[in-house]
């Protein structure tokens, strides 16, 4: 999952930052209105933790813009004002959160988990490739009945894959998607971690659903090649 922090206050864009990142999301942030509604335009983002109060242009007019323009990204709005027409002005623009600072991370990581819940049910939920099951609600994985242990990041790339499905997916692709687009594109992290989802998803049974296209990427189809 992708996430866009666009916070001004440098501690509190740190919170959040490391707290997402820690639960597997990768994450951009922007300190201004400008750059964070570059940010957003320009990215494609399954939340956007959005600060009201910014430097070049207010969260309003961000969140203004994007709906305008039919950006329907889940926006949680961040603001130190706790007045009632500051939240109806924000959810009449098309906020779908609101929360006031001060903050816990956990409960800012569940109304964002609440969001991207409501967003999976018009999603097929669970996902099914083969005997693989995937449900986005619970985060649970089986293969043919039996209960997989997955970490957040492999989670999160296992769910990218299935929902491309019979789609060659570059390193590039799942980096931007899965990771940053800032890390280095010659990092083998991301054979790294697909070898260690493949050690859960695919050994001990006779079928490998995660198929390397040598010099291109990784796939997930229901018809994959013989385990080795």
């Amino acid at each position: 999952m992708r996430a866009l922090v666009i916070e001004d206050d440098q501690a509190v864009s740190q919170f959040v930052e490391r707290g997402l990142r820690e639960n597997g999301f990768a994450v951009e942030v922007a300190f201004d209105g400008h750059d964070g509604m570059h940010t957003a335009e320009c990215t494609e983002h399954d939340v956007i933790v959005l600060d009201l109060m910014l430097p070049g242009r207010d969260g309003f007019s961000i969140l203004n813009q994007l709906r305008q323009a039919g950006n329907k990204t889940p926006v949680i709005c961040l603001t130190a004002r706790d007045s009632v027409d500051d939240r109806v002005t924000g959810l009449d623009l098309g906020a779908d959160d609101y929360l006031v600072k001060p903050f816990s991370f956990a409960e800012l990581l569940a109304r964002i988990r609440a969001l991207l819940r409501r967003g999976s049910q018009l999603l097929d939920n669970p996902i099914k490739i083969r005997d693989l099951s995937i449900d986005v609600t619970t985060r649970q994985v089986r293969r043919a009945g039996h209960r997989i242990d997955l970490s957040a990041r492999e989670f999160e790339l296992l769910e990218y894959l299935a929902r491309h499905a019979g789609q060659v997916l570059s390193r590039t692709m799942l980096m931007e998607k899965v990771w940053d687009v800032n890390r280095d594109p010659q990092t083998n992290v991301v054979d790294v971690q697909i070898n260690r989802l493949r050690n859960k998803i695919d050994r001990g049974f006779d079928v490998s659903l995660i198929n390397t296209i040598r010099g291109v990427g990784y796939v997930i189809r229901d018809s994959g090649a013989k385990s080795q």
